[in-house]
């Protein structure tokens, strides 16, 4: 008998990263809460949260005015991933790209998937950049703050980097998450450690503060010397509104757009959706303050406009080496979900290709994109123009899921139909783009708060034209899609099965000493800089140095201990 040809190459190996890219994630392949919240985490406890914190005090956001309206934007952001992304996401189990392909036909499908993944790949691109603006200070590179790169050792450092965070993409869902549950708590104490550390030296740079003695001299130096209401020059002023509206529009095109169905199918009922509350509070709203304190002092000791000045020169100020190694981290643990999430919009374009080699693909491109830092300049005008032009999907999709079954209307009329083009999708989608466009390039409403209702337009002029093309003509039932069990919010044709462990899992010692250890270090992080901060302004940038060398070597052990105790709980579970 011939043998079996051997298997095991590098392709057939990458071949086995399978992640239910066409179809619903069977039941046994959910995962638990943790990895969720380490995800949400790491991801937007981002590198782009130094460029972000600075931008607030560039474009004279008050103390007051940051502080409520960030909280206010953050809470609407995660009402939208729980109530409206995680929902769907359960009972679909689908990603976007293969639901909207039901939805609105592979025309539509083609044109908002090149789309998606382009927009995916340069906002990738400025994470990678980002990290190689923390690695170029060892070696001398100057800051790159133009739209294209001056030094082309600032190129290697990006191919370098992109190279690592590829990888990352590649492995998928579950790597993605055990690398982001490593490394998002300590990121987040690094933000904090750097806000409390450089807080003295700000103090004391404001004659009429000097020292912080309570919480009162603290909200003055927030006040008057951080976020003093004063936009830079040709800068508008940003309001509570505007802040709050630009915390829930910083990520449109992922909850209200849908786009993190490829991450929620995965969840085991809707309400994992409030673990985004890990990423919008310990990551956006904490980290842009921390950011915006660290920004503020880096250009007060440096004596440079905070425009002047990349992510890597505030972080390495603030926390010295252990700084840029979190700039370093917090761009690939954001940059390696949005180059997940690219991979997968294509793949309904590239239907024969493997999700690992498309995005293998697309992390080459964005590398490349990478080496010009143009998109880290105009940051906060382009987060906000990715979620207008994706979101209205987003509207058209719970249109036809949610508002087509209580009219009796008919869902994937357009499929069902055999129509390629869905018209009334493209055409709502175009004029929600069009009226956006109008809106903002006129003056008639800012960029912030076109969200709400370019979405009421897309819907209504979907559900308008949908009726008038047949979408309430009745049609059997084609079987293509899973049904929903009503109350559970799982397809019925996917098994929901997880496994269950009998009795106590027994612990192993080294687990329980490398998990101790890690929490030790992670509280040390904390009380350095505690320490820093209540000693006052009496030899204190001795102790900023010692600081600095000290929280380095703790981060090291804590990553020690931290890997040993992932991979005995791995082999524990």
């Amino acid at each position: 008998m011939a043998s079996s040809p051997k298997r095991g190459g590098i392709a057939d190996r990458l071949d086995h990263l399978y992640e239910f890219e066409r179809e619903p994630v069977a039941g046994d392949q959910l995962q638990p809460g943790r990895h969720f919240a380490g995800l949400f985490a790491g991801e937007h406890v981002g590198a782009t949260e130094f460029v972000i914190g600075a931008l607030f005090i560039s474009w004279g956001a008050s103390a007051f005015d940051l502080l409520a309206g960030l909280l206010l934007g953050n809470l609407l952001a995660v009402l939208s991933w729980t109530l409206v992304c995680a929902a769907i996401s359960v009972q679909t189990r689908l990603t976007l790209y293969w639901y909207l392909r039901r939805i609105a036909g592979p025309g539509v499908t083609v044109a908002y998937n090149v789309l998606n993944a382009l927009l995916y790949c340069i906002l990738a691109g400025a994470m990678i950049t980002v990290s190689a603006s923390a690695v170029r200070i060892p070696f001398g590179i100057p800051a790159q703050t133009h739209w294209y790169p001056d030094d082309f050792r600032f190129v290697i450092l990006v191919l370098i980097i992109g190279a690592l965070v590829v990888t990352l993409a590649v492995l998928g869902f579950r790597r993605l998450a055990q690398f982001s549950s490593l490394c998002s708590p300590w990121m987040f104490l690094i933000f904090i450690a750097g806000a409390l550390a450089t807080l003295p030296g700000l103090a004391a740079s404001a004659p009429d503060i000097g020292a912080i003695h309570g919480l009162s001299d603290l909200w003055r130096l927030a006040d008057k010397v951080i976020w003093p209401g004063i936009p830079s020059r040709g800068a508008s002023q940003l309001s509570f509104w505007h802040m709050a509206a630009f915390a829930w529009i910083c990520n449109l095109a992922m909850h209200i757009g849908l786009s993190d169905m490829a991450i929620f199918r995965y969840a085991r009922n809707y309400r994992y959706g409030l673990y985004s509350a890990f990423g919008m509070f310990l990551g956006h709203y904490l980290a842009w303050i921390c950011a915006g304190i660290m920004g503020a002092a880096a250009a007060a000791h440096l004596k440079q406009p905070l425009s002047e000045l990349d992510s890597g020169a505030v972080a390495y100020h603030a926390a010295g080496v252990s700084g840029a190694i979190a700039v370093v981290l917090a761009g690939w643990t954001t940059a390696n979900p949005t180059l997940y999430r690219a991979g997968l919009a294509l793949q309904v374009i590239t239907p024969g290709w493997p999700r690992w080699l498309v995005t293998l693909l697309a992390g080459a491109a964005t590398t490349l994109m990478a080496c010009s830092p143009f998109v880290v300049t105009g940051l906060l005008d382009f987060v906000g123009l990715y979620g207008i032009l994706l979101m209205p999907i987003g509207a058209i999709v719970v249109v036809e899921h949610w508002i087509f079954p209580r009219l009796g209307w008919t869902r994937f009329w357009s499929t069902r139909k055999g129509l390629t083009l869905n018209i009334p999708a493209l055409t709502a989608w175009l004029a929600a783009i069009a009226a956006s466009s109008f809106l903002w390039l006129s003056g008639s409403l800012h960029l912030f708060f076109l969200a709400a209702p370019v979405w009421l337009l897309t819907a209504v002029v979907y559900l308008t034209l949908s009726a008038m093309m047949g979408a309430r003509d009745p049609m059997p039932q084609d079987g293509q899609t899973p049904a929903v069990k009503p109350g559970n919010g799982r397809p019925a044709s996917v098994t929901t099965s997880i496994p269950r462990f009998s009795g106590a899992r027994k612990k192993s010692l080294l687990l329980w000493i490398s998990g101790g250890a890690a929490l030790t270090f992670l509280i040390a992080c904390l009380a350095l800089p505690a320490w820093v901060l209540m000693m006052g302004r009496q030899g204190y940038e001795t102790r900023l140095l010692a600081f600095k060398a000290n929280l380095l070597w703790v981060s090291l052990l804590y990553f020690l201990s931290g890997i040993i105790w992932l991979v005995e709980r791995e082999k524990k579970e």
